[in-house]
């Protein structure tokens, strides 16, 4: 919205910062992380008064958790204002990039919001079919990938790019949504399973958001990318306020997520996160590289893979309890512990995944 105030400028005056992508993201940085502030403690206070006992504790969860109960949940709603606010105040609106991603974002936010509201009404944690989860989320990300496909240039357009082997593409034709549908929602539900303990989840989409808001930029300038022999996608860049409002929103959430948490972001959360580097990914034609940054995600989901897979097959459990941050809880890892080594995992996967920009 404030990129129209570009309109105003003669070129030499402090309307045409808002021309430049990098100020109006550190705008949107800024801006997120004060919705942070500002609304965090009114909203833990809503929903402990709106939701009375809080977030339903796994009866077979490990048995540290059983302390957070009557912890609120749906904090979520915290990141997603943060990031819709600041996003539609700092980006163009005429990107439709900007307008793919924002609409993954909020219509997983309401899916995870449904699901989330009907634990905590009936308190338990079955909350939303899994079933109608799913089939709404491939919904959702058929639409995301048919439009990213739709605004994708000519000669990229159903092509599946390789990180490292620049001249490398598959043309996957009409399998590229169904892909994109599977990019999308893997990551949203990868997201959700890493979502478990306190300040786990949001540091790493943090981590990842960032570094795939820099791959935005960095493949929505042709100069860069003929310097990186990378594919260009003309207006990923303002990808990278979205990437900036995350990590403000995120640290604003984390605020009052760190252990002891005073809320959960819950599904209304996790699942928007993960949709949101899910479209990311697909705008940019990094999926690959997703798989890369978000390798703490991709671990997680397998682990409960496997997990059921194992135990259908043997009867018999491969961890002690998945996902598999449970199981370095069963083997008496502290949760301050994982958490941070979990961390310390997701930027070191964020710079080999960053290293792939330059590596050809």
């Amino acid at each position: 919205m404030l990129y129209w105030l570009t309109e105003l400028s003669d070129g030499g005056d402090v309307f045409n910062l808002f021309r430049y992508i990098t100020f109006r993201a550190g705008g949107a940085f800024l801006t997120a992380l004060m919705f942070g502030f500002i609304f965090g403690i009114p909203l833990i206070n809503v929903l402990r008064k709106r939701q009375g006992k809080g977030q339903p504790i796994r009866s077979d969860g490990p048995e540290g958790h059983f302390v957070k109960a009557g912890t609120p949940t749906m904090g979520g709603l915290l990141i997603v204002g943060a990031l819709l606010t600041s996003t539609l105040l700092w980006a163009r609106l005429d990107n439709p990039f900007v307008w793919m991603v924002l609409f993954v974002t909020v219509s997983y936010a309401a899916i995870g919001f449904a699901d989330d509201y009907a634990k905590v009404s009936k308190q338990n944690t079955d909350g939303v079919s899994g079933k109608v989860r799913l089939l709404l989320g491939f919904l959702i990300a058929g639409i995301a990938g048919a439009w990213a496909a739709w605004f994708h240039p000519d000669d990229l357009t159903g092509m599946l790019a390789f990180p490292i082997f620049k001249d490398a593409l598959l043309n996957l034709g009409i399998f590229f949504v169904p892909f994109s549908m599977i990019v999308i929602v893997g990551a949203a539900n990868a997201v959700n399973l890493t979502d478990g303990l306190d300040g786990l989840a949001i540091m790493p989409v943090m981590i990842a958001g960032g570094t795939l808001g820099i791959i935005a930029y960095a493949v929505g300038r042709v100069d860069f990318t003929e310097y990186l022999e990378v594919h260009y996608v003309p207006g990923t860049g303002e990808i990278l306020i979205f990437s900036a409002a995350l990590i403000g929103g995120g640290l604003g959430f984390l605020w009052y997520n760190a252990p002891p948490a005073a809320v959960f972001m819950g599904d209304t959360g996790s699942l928007a996160l993960g949709g949101a580097l899910g479209a990311i990914a697909v705008a940019t034609k990094h999926e690959i590289v997703l798989a890369i940054v978000g390798g703490l995600f991709v671990v997680e989901a397998l682990s409960v893979i496997i997990q059921v897979l194992y135990f259908k097959r043997t009867g018999k459990r491969v961890f002690l309890m998945a996902p598999i941050h449970h199981h370095y809880e069963k083997k008496g890892w502290a949760e301050p512990q994982i958490v941070i080594r979990f961390w310390i995992i997701s930027l070191i996967l964020a710079l080999i995944g960053l290293a792939t920009l330059k590596l050809r």
